[in-house]
């Protein structure tokens, strides 16, 4: 037996109206197909780079110099009594030059949270020769404080002994950081002053 030779009849079909025509309501219609947005490998990828500041040159800080003006952390200020270490002699011993140490309102209310045992450490900045800085953000998280003062204005050496604040401040360009090591203080990314390590 041979195959049926018979087509199919188009004109006999039922007609459809496509759902994106005009003469359906609104909310019966097919929304309109959006066109292939390209796979994530052929889009071009946008990467945030920071601006650098006027104050670099070459990556060297120009605004760095005697008098030098450094903001103190609160487990800086602990760690400098804890090893019997005169903040101003210390600083000047480091830096060979006058040295203006700034605490902000942050570092003061974290001591004060502390409360009795760095009675001392409050005492001490509350000395007439640390210069205080206001605050005007809400909050005492010192740490936040100091990273957002030193991105504005990169005139500062931050000392602080704390692993995570150090990484943070690493990340912005000509921003030197002190810390304590053998009992005295050295400073790092600042390879002209006497405290810096010899590499």
């Amino acid at each position: 037996m041979g195959k049926d030779q018979r087509t199919r009849k188009y004109a006999t079909m039922k007609r459809m109206i496509s759902l994106r025509d005009s003469r359906i309501k609104k909310e019966n219609r097919k929304p309109a197909k959006k066109p292939a947005q390209p796979k994530e490998d052929q889009r071009i990828k946008k990467h945030e780079v920071p601006k650098y500041s006027s104050a670099l040159f070459f990556k060297y800080n120009t605004q760095l110099g005697p008098p030098f003006y450094v903001l103190l952390d609160t487990n800086f200020i602990n760690f400098s009594i804890k090893n019997k270490i005169d903040i101003f002699q210390g600083l000047m011993d480091c830096l060979y030059a006058k040295c203006v140490p700034c605490v902000t309102d942050c570092v003061v209310g974290e001591l004060e949270k502390l409360g009795r045992k760095f009675n001392v450490a409050l005492r001490l900045m509350k000395d007439e020769r640390i210069e205080r800085l206001p605050c005007i953000h809400k909050g005492t998280y010192a740490d936040d404080c100091l990273v957002d003062r030193v991105t504005q204005h990169k005139c500062y050496i931050v000392g602080t002994c704390d692993r995570d604040l150090k990484r943070r401040i690493r990340k912005i360009p000509g921003v030197p950081i002190m810390f304590i090591t053998k009992r005295r203080f050295t400073i790092e990314r600042m390879p002209d002053a006497f405290g810096a390590p010899k590499v």
